[in-house]
């Protein structure tokens, strides 16, 4: 692929002037040189992170940012508790630098006081962890990230993103037991709920454009909390790798897409705000011919709806597979209505637009439904997508979101060589990614690479598993764990208070004005 700019936003795509994110590598908005590992499962995240962790020395710099840290979470074991893990990096002489979400109280199910221990604790230590709630009116900081740089070895430079956070409930693998330090959610989850993740493992110069990311907030002289004087203290910019400089590891473009909301006060690097994510998937989508395939936590919004629908509406070989949790983590009579509207209603407008070319499930082991709380888009097996971010406007233009797009220069050269047609050709690594996934899913090692066949595949196993359960689990139950997902209908007097909720708490939007009136991105 000679152009990548046929896939990969511009800068001038980007649409935010004032980031320092893309001038380490003028011309263009991407690096290449960069070897991503697709890491499935909080267990092999964690089991990641806590050997890079180990392996830092003094003079090291650590990175991180999180949604939710629950400091008694362990990595790999006994004795791994996260917080221990920082502490001893911190006091064995590496710089530790963290932004967490300052969050809303415990009582309303959020993670204030678990957000303020780990940063407590980790500072005592010798690091510099914040608590930032520079975040738009009713938003996050929903970013997860973490930098480990060597100022002694920078071939050894590598970063963490995706959609795990460092708490309860994530520490799961493919077998679905579940995280024995369990999370609450939804009770028909089980008492320890299986939880499907992913996170990527990114070595290369894109490593300088995360640290940039980082460094931008860092940097804001704003205050993190109104009324709040505390500064973060100089960060050595000298030791933040320059993409350009840095070393190659491997065969893989990666572009650095964020939202940030426009707010005030703004953001110094974003200050109308940044929609890169948005504006990556409505143009990946645009390129799209055979086959999107999604997984995601919600799949809200009537705009991400309508950027789907128009791909299957122009495209009549095009198929979307979307894998959602089959409940929301949180589905009570006052919770679960403003979850299910936005999901039902975009549902309906992509089976109008796509009939059976579109599919929604979600997972169950054999005893237990799957909470899916990755989020990764694969188009045509050439553009992939990892990262903090769902298909809703919340991600796309209200909370600080982080994730990467990636191809890969390597071509595969199994059938079907160029799915969309277009030149393109299939890459290994979403191709790979995809298989893999799909490989569990079925709980089959045999998935056929071909695009309509797979996509056949899944459909005949989920059918096959409804089908059992209709006829009351009569029989051997059939291999997968693929189910049709059919949320819950909400009841029709609800409705007018359910849309008012689902748009103003569940789904804001972080827009400028002129942008929303104009309902673009």
């Amino acid at each position: 692929m000679n152009d990548h700019s046929t896939w990969l936003l511009t800068t001038d795509e980007r649409g935010n002037p004032s980031t320092s994110i893309d001038q380490a590598h003028p011309g263009a908005a991407w690096t290449h040189g960069n070897l991503v590992t697709p890491l499935i499962h909080g267990h092999e995240y964690y089991r990641r992170l806590y050997e890079t962790l180990s392996q830092t020395t003094a003079g090291d710099i650590v990175l991180f940012t999180d949604w939710r840290g629950d400091p008694d979470e362990r990595l790999v074991g006994p004795g791994t508790a996260i917080v221990d893990v920082l502490e001893a990096v911190a006091r064995r002489g590496v710089q530790v630098k963290g932004l967490l979400w300052r969050s809303h109280p415990d009582e309303t199910g959020f993670s204030e006081q678990e957000n303020r221990s780990l940063a407590t604790a980790v500072n005592a230590a010798g690091g510099e962890v914040l608590l930032d709630e520079r975040v738009r009116l009713a938003g996050s900081h929903h970013q997860k990230l973490f930098v480990l740089l060597h100022r002694r070895a920078r071939e050894r430079d590598v970063a963490f993103v995706g959609g795990i956070d460092l708490c309860h409930g994530r520490n799961d693998d493919e077998r679905h037991f579940g995280d024995p330090q369990a999370i609450e959610i939804d009770p028909r989850f089980g008492p320890t709920p299986a939880w499907h993740d992913i996170q990527a493992e990114i070595r290369g110069p894109a490593v300088g454009d995360i640290a940039e990311t980082f460094a931008e907030r860092w940097r804001d002289p704003n205050p993190l909390r109104r009324g709040d004087a505390t500064q973060a203290s100089p960060l050595d910019l000298d030791a933040i790798p320059s993409a350009s400089l840095a070393s190659r590891q491997g065969p893989h473009t990666v572009q650095i897409l964020r939202t940030y909301p426009a707010k005030r006060p703004p953001y110094p690097f974003a200050p109308l705000g940044e929609r890169s994510v948005a504006r990556a998937y409505a143009k990946a989508f645009h390129r799209a011919r055979r086959l999107i395939y999604i997984e995601d936590q919600y799949l809200w919004s009537s705009d991400i709806a309508r950027t789907l629908g128009r791909a299957l509406a122009s495209q009549p070989a095009l198929r979307v597979v979307v894998v959602v949790p089959r409940y929301p983590d949180q589905d009570g009579r006052l919770t679960g209505p403003p979850n299910r509207i936005g999901q039902l209603t975009s549902m309906r407008r992509l089976e109008r637009a796509g009939g059976d070319r579109f599919r929604v499930y979600d997972l169950e082991t054999d005893v237990w439904p799957i909470y899916v709380h990755a989020k990764v888009c694969i188009v045509d097996d050439v553009w992939m997508t990892i990262g903090s971010d769902n298909l809703n406007r919340r991600s796309w233009t209200h909370d600080s979101e982080l994730s990467g797009a990636i191809v890969d220069e390597t071509r595969d050269d199994r059938e079907p060589i160029d799915p969309g047609g277009l030149g393109d050709c299939a890459r290994v690594r979403p191709r790979e990614t995809r298989l893999t996934l799909w490989a569990e899913h079925l709980q089959h090692e045999d998935v056929p690479v071909d695009l309509d066949a797979g996509f056949d595949m899944l459909a005949r196993s989920a059918d096959a598993l409804d089908r059992w359960h209709a006829e009351e689990c009569a029989g051997p139950r059939p291999p997968g764990r693929l189910r049709s997902h059919r949320p819950a209908p909400v009841a029709a007097l609800a409705r007018p208070f359910v849309h008012v909720a689902y748009r103003f708490i569940n789904d804001p939007d972080g827009r400028p004005l002129e942008l929303k009136i104009r309902r673009a991105y």
